[in-house]
């Protein structure tokens, strides 16, 4: 392996969930290309996105830390690290920097989105060099960016995730500065609106049969097809991008040498467990588990292997460093998932519900997924429990189950030694908000509903508005 250290491209997708990828067995993903990245990927095929939502997955992305440590443990809190950051430790490293794309960490102290449209200071990029990014938009068609520290706002041309990948493919092939690089490509698709793609893909899904996954019930087949049409249309065009990055790596000349990254910052229920599309923040798996596959050739090899440790967001930032040679800074909780000691769970809460959770009635909770269980303790004691290997599509609550109470309390216990590291005291959510000044948040304040579920699968944990 070359002493020079090697490059990163960390691509980002947004509410793009494990099982939507050809290589994971979906008959609906048109994704040749990333379905040949992992084939020559280490496939990490229980990686979880622990606070599936999107500034709090990409705060603990940032910082390597999890939500109620680093602060951003509800959509649109502006992050304020107590440590090094990801760019931070790689700039610090002599590593040439860059960033792509949507942001979503600057917040909105309104506590309305607000700020969503401004432009990010420099000081608040967080030890990216080049950036061109915003902080948060789903125009696809019509997607500004702030440039370094302009405040003059610029357009991408046509569908942004094209742009972008354009843009990125000239910041690989830049050979004029010698530094190694990381750069962070994230992407706005799969996530809503869904229909937006460029018509050459929204095409293939027109008239296409869409095979639903087994846990979406009767009544919500028709808008869970509907929405899926154009879901896959975004994600057979991020495809296309993904092969123009690779190709790019490829004619630098430095494939062997540079990590390949590619995950996504939460999931998407699509009408699983009876719960609508363009809904995360729930602990089933469409919502928790993201895809990550990790190429880097002078370590791993050219053929692809799958990798069984549960993989957690934290955990993305000290295993990059570690593959790098590059200290991990004192205030990261992650692991090294490829050190001596990689994790048996991923750590996975929700310290406040916000929109769709409340809609559903789906209160504060905190659990672990393992390679084989799902458990979910709420604020009332044990809510979920899964065989994933035996029930993948988690239709069987095992919780109440005697033969399981062992298990239960094996699970539990875990938890609560989890708890007691990350100094998590599992408070309400309203003491969180309340500590915080959060109360104005207008996504905390979404009324509250009920479901049970397809079937009473599960049941809600929230008391109804009145």
């Amino acid at each position: 392996m070359s002493e020079r250290k090697p490059n990163v491209l960390f691509i980002l997708t947004d509410q793009w969930r494990a099982q939507s990828v050809g290589y994971a067995g979906d008959p609906n993903a048109r994704t040749p290309r990333i379905d040949e990245l992992a084939a020559e990927s280490v496939d990490f095929e229980n990686a979880v996105s622990g606070a599936p939502v999107c500034c709090p997955a990409r705060a603990s992305l940032l910082t390597g830390q999890y939500p109620l440590e680093h602060g951003v443990y509800i959509n649109d809190v502006e992050l304020r690290p107590n440590g090094t950051t990801f760019g931070e430790a790689f700039r610090d490293a002599g590593y040439r920097t860059g960033y792509i794309g949507k942001w979503h960490l600057y917040g909105s102290p309104d506590g309305r989105y607000g700020r969503r449209t401004d432009p990010v200071p420099v000081e608040k990029q967080f030890g990216f060099e080049y950036w061109k990014a915003a902080e948060c938009t789903h125009d696809y068609n019509e997607s500004f960016y702030f440039e370094g520290a302009s405040t003059e706002r610029k357009y991408w041309e046509g569908y942004d995730a094209e742009d972008q990948t354009e843009d990125a493919c000239a910041f690989i092939a830049d050979g004029d500065d010698e530094r190694p690089y990381l750069l962070v490509l994230s992407y706005g698709p799969p996530h809503f609106p869904l229909h937006t793609a460029p018509e050459r893909f929204r095409t293939l899904y027109e008239d296409a049969p869409i095979e639903l996954r087994g846990n979406v019930p009767d009544e919500l087949a028709d808008a869970s097809t509907e929405a899926l049409r154009g879901y896959y249309a975004h994600i057979a065009a991020l495809d296309q991008c993904v092969e123009r990055l690779l190709e790019a790596v490829r004619r630098s000349g430095s494939a062997e040498d540079t990590i390949v990254v590619l995950t996504s910052d939460h999931g998407d229920m699509m009408g699983s467990q009876g719960i609508r599309h363009d809904v995360k923040v729930a602990p089933w798996d469409e919502s928790v588990r993201i895809p990550l596959l990790l190429r880097y050739p002078a370590r791993f090899g050219a053929e692809g292997t799958r990798n069984a440790v549960p993989v957690n967001t934290p955990d993305l930032m000290p295993t990059l460093l570690g593959l790098c040679g590059v200290p991990v800074p004192e205030t990261v909780r992650g692991t090294d998932v490829l050190g001596a000691s990689p994790p048996e769970s991923a750590f996975i809460g929700m310290p406040v519900p916000i929109l769709w959770a409340r809609t559903y009635g789906i209160g504060a909770y905190r659990g672990l997924r393992t390679v084989r269980h799902t458990y979910i303790r709420s604020l009332q004691g044990p809510w979920l429990l899964y065989d994933n290997i035996a029930d993948p599509l988690q239709l069987t609550n095992l919780c109440a189950d005697p033969a399981y109470a062992p298990l239960v309390a094996e699970l539990d216990g875990e938890l609560d030694r989890r708890l007691a590291e990350l100094g998590d005291e599992f408070l309400p959510a309203e003491e969180y908000l309340r500590r915080d000044g959060l109360e104005h948040y207008s996504e905390v304040n979404t009324p509250v509903g009920s479901s049970e579920g397809p079937d009473g699968a599960w049941r809600s944990t929230l008391v109804p508005t009145p």
